[in-house]
């Protein structure tokens, strides 16, 4: 997935990137569903090794703007596999306790042990995008967080984790269509937020924070991944391709048995 990645180095603008882009599968979206419930089941197998070797760590992180698929893309992608070995990381607004500590405190405590796959639904770069948005921090403090971030992901994956980052893309024009199925969707209302609009707002300030947070923090060790979603059988697959492909890499194996077990006879 080489042509979502954004090189370290190599800056990118948003604005040239198509969230209608499905151009990596020759294929319909039903073809693509089926080749989801493939990757699924992979995920699935992948996981349970992981589990049970007990040595890697795999860290997901989601970002976007409202409606563009975070909760989806769990949903998704991550059928079938054992709640045991997974868990999904919220980050909200900072309670008084966290806000109390460094803005890293709370996060570092939800990254992944060993065996274990972490899904942050929001992350650690809030910091340096609603917080930059919305001025609760100077431009002198925000500026500095991105060499804390880039610092604080060399620890993780340098202690073993694997770290994969997700921008998941959608235009304005889709968000209105998302958010206009919310308010017409009784049964969606609980998803509809007024604060949302107060936040589509400022979208092209949005824009700008996330392209220099992908430009600046998006590294060989933890890397970011634009994935145009306003197709969203196309982004559930080429996250579900990462996914895998980052856990291959892993060349996960089943321990053996510390003890002989050739002679076992269950009576």
């Amino acid at each position: 997935m080489e042509k979502y990645l954004v090189k370290p180095k190599n800056k990118i603008n948003l604005s040239q990137i198509d969230p209608n882009d499905t151009s990596t599968f020759d294929g319909d979206k039903n073809s693509a569903k089926n080749k989801l419930k493939e990757l699924n089941n992979k995920i699935a197998r992948l996981q349970e090794i992981l589990f049970a070797q007990n040595k890697h760590k795999l860290l997901v992180i989601l970002q976007a703007m409202d409606t563009a698929g975070k909760d989806g893309v769990i949903k998704d992608v991550f059928e079938g596999v054992n709640p045991q070995g997974v868990k999904v990381a919220n980050f909200k607004r900072p309670t008084e306790e966290e806000l109390s500590h460094d803005y890293l405190w709370r996060v570092h405590k939800q990254t992944p042990g060993k065996g274990e796959i972490v899904i942050f639904n929001r992350s650690h770069y809030e910091d340096v995008l609603v917080v930059r948005v919305h001025n609760l921090a100077s431009k002198e403090k925000w500026e500095k967080r991105y060499q804390h971030i880039n610092e604080f992901e060399k620890l993780l994956t340098d202690e073993g984790t694997t770290i994969v980052k997700f921008f998941l893309h959608i235009d304005k024009h889709e968000q209105k269509e998302r958010l206009q199925s919310r308010l017409d969707d009784t049964t969606k209302h609980w998803k509809f937020n007024l604060g949302d609009l107060k936040e589509r707002e400022l979208w092209d300030e949005y824009m700008k924070a996330y392209e220099d947070a992908l430009n600046k923090t998006s590294t060989d060790f933890a890397p970011w991944y634009v994935i145009p979603s306003n197709k969203k059988w196309y982004r559930n697959l080429i996250v579900a391709e990462i996914i895998v492909d980052a856990l291959t890499k892993m060349k996960l194996e089943y321990p053996k048995s510390e003890e002989d077990l050739s002679g076992v006879e269950i009576k």
